[in-house]
């Protein structure tokens, strides 16, 4: 695959940084803290406040990255305290890519699947946009037919699939193609600190940090919905379901999409290094324990 300035993608050896281009929608969630807690270990300050905390999702299509072209969910969980800043928590990370897969998991430490992300475009009933307050979610009054870009995303394992959610994009919010006279938004930089870690590959807390460059424009937040799944069940106790089964996980996970959106940011020329992630803290051992005998 050919990057922009005609040279080959790196590849994942090549780095870190590894760096990635493309276009994506961040898109900000009230979400429930027991829901995040499923995800976030105990010992871990969740960012909350009456009951919820910040979450979401990052819907990214890469056209250069060191795993080539490859579509990328990430299901963010919440906010976690990291003195003297905060650091999100991704619940899951979907990927269409076995290498970009491998990667997150053996080098990163995430919660990497491989999924497949099916495109089909529909019509829909929506409120007409009208000022800030839609891109809030808050309705208008004034309703009109218009284009979405749907997209179908199922978790997939061998020869078996497993339907995630169908997630709607107003084609104002377009994932890689962009009209030549549309207002991109301001050029900006800026850093997105993550947790990751605590998984079977890496059993120890890690740290990483996203270095961002695109041009950003608030959009209306996207509709997402599964009508394959059933409703999942909250979680109130605040158990890690890391330790359960990996159903349970993708149901929670789908819980924290299906939270409320409050904020859509469509991000293009989309340039982002991720830093090899660094220990936070060590996976605790068990202790040895010794037995004597007394003579």
């Amino acid at each position: 695959m050919e990057a922009e300035d005609g040279k080959p993608a790196a590849g994942y050896r090549h780095g870190p940084p590894w760096v990635f281009k493309g276009s994506a929608l961040y898109q900000l969630h009230l979400v429930k803290a027991a829901t995040a807690r499923a995800f976030v270990r105990k010992e871990l300050r969740l960012v909350e406040a009456f009951g919820y905390t910040l979450g979401g999702m990052f819907l990214a299509r890469y056209h250069d990255s060191p795993a080539g072209q490859f579509d990328e969910l990430v299901v963010i969980a919440g906010i976690v305290w990291n003195p003297p800043t905060s650091c999100a928590w991704a619940a899951r990370v979907l990927v269409n890519s076995a290498e970009a897969c491998r990667h997150g998991r053996k080098e990163v430490g995430l919660p990497s699947h491989v999924a497949a992300f099916s495109e089909t475009e529909a019509c829909a009933l929506r409120n007409k946009p009208n000022n800030f307050l839609n891109i809030l979610g808050m309705s208008s009054g004034f309703s009109k037919q218009e284009n979405y870009r749907g997209i179908e995303i199922s978790e997939t394992s061998g020869s078996s699939s497993r339907h995630l959610c169908n997630i709607s994009l107003p084609l104002n919010a377009s994932r890689g193609s962009y009209k030549r006279n549309k207002w991109m938004g301001p050029a900006i930089k800026m850093s997105l600190p993550s947790f990751s870690g605590q998984t079977e590959d890496h059993p120890e807390l890690l740290k990483y940090s996203c270095k961002v460059e695109c041009r950003v424009r608030p959009v209306s937040p996207a509709k997402i919905w599964s009508p394959k799944t059933a409703e999942p069940e909250e979680c109130s106790d605040g158990r890690n379901n890391s330790t359960g089964s990996d159903s349970d996980a993708q149901r929670q996970s789908l819980l924290v999409l299906l939270s409320r959106p409050i904020l859509a940011l469509e991000f293009s020329s989309l340039r982002m290094h991720v830093d090899a992630p660094k220990i936070v803290a060590p996976h605790p051992k068990k202790k040895e324990v010794r037995y004597s005998s007394s003579t």
